[in-house]
């Protein structure tokens, strides 16, 4: 029998429940910088260093961080449907946690590019650092492979197929503010079943009369996802 096809769409309040923070945390500020002088491409223009800086920083946060139980459970879907997590972080606790198959709608942190072509991407050892005169094979610096404010979400469209086939969808650790992601779910299939992971009672522009929301955080929601979902199997 075909597994059915399951979509989880993830944002930064899973990987908070790792120690992770954004800059959503508090007016602006992400770890006490401000975002537009670190996370964009002006700042990168005006001041690579300290966005080089700033993203190293960030780099060894997630590296000391663990996968949470969030994640974990997320992970054990693989075990009974085709999984797929499209996810607005950064970080690799999903796929530390095991699961297969991720796509980083804002790109990977562990990863560093060419700062003229997006195409040449390379993998960072956990604990590697990117410095000034660091450079790709054709002599551009490299900086984080990392989707700034003012730049082209590319990963967008193939998130929108992988939600256009899902069977299932559940949102988890996302208020659906921060588009164009949020705009994702209205991709769905009308007959696809959609589960909502919040503490708040988020509404979901459109389509909140299909969806069932479990008011938790993430860990203690996708508990109570994975028991509705087996016992629905």
């Amino acid at each position: 029998m075909e597994r059915k096809h399951l979509v989880v769409l993830s944002g930064a309040g899973i990987s908070a429940e790792s120690g992770l923070k954004t800059f959503r945390d508090s007016d602006g500020l992400w770890e006490n910088y401000n975002v537009y002088e670190v996370a964009t491409p002006e700042a990168w223009d005006a001041n690579p260093s300290l966005v080089l800086q700033f993203y190293n920083e960030r780099r060894d946060q997630v590296c000391k961080a663990s996968p949470n139980k969030g994640h974990t459970l997320l992970a054990l879907l693989d075990d009974y449907f085709d999984c797929t997590i499209i996810t607005q972080n950064i970080d690799d606790l999903h796929e530390r946690a095991g699961s297969e198959k991720v796509l980083h709608l804002h790109g990977e942190i562990m990863n560093a590019r060419s700062s003229v072509n997006e195409t040449a991407v390379y993998r960072l050892k956990p604990g590697a650092h990117i410095h000034m005169g660091d450079r790709c094979e054709w002599g551009s610096q490299l900086r984080p492979d990392v989707v700034w404010f003012g730049e082209a979400v590319t990963q967008l469209e193939p998130a929108a197929q992988i939600v256009a086939q899902a069977d299932i969808i559940v949102i988890v650790g996302t208020s659906l503010n921060v588009y164009p992601a949020a705009g994702l779910v209205q991709y769905s299939q009308p007959e696809a079943k959609i589960y909502l992971i919040d503490p708040q009672d988020v509404y979901v522009p459109y389509l909140d009369h299909r969806v069932v929301k479990i008011l938790k955080k993430a860990s203690e929601g996708c508990e109570i996802l994975l028991n509705l979902l087996l016992k629905n199997a």
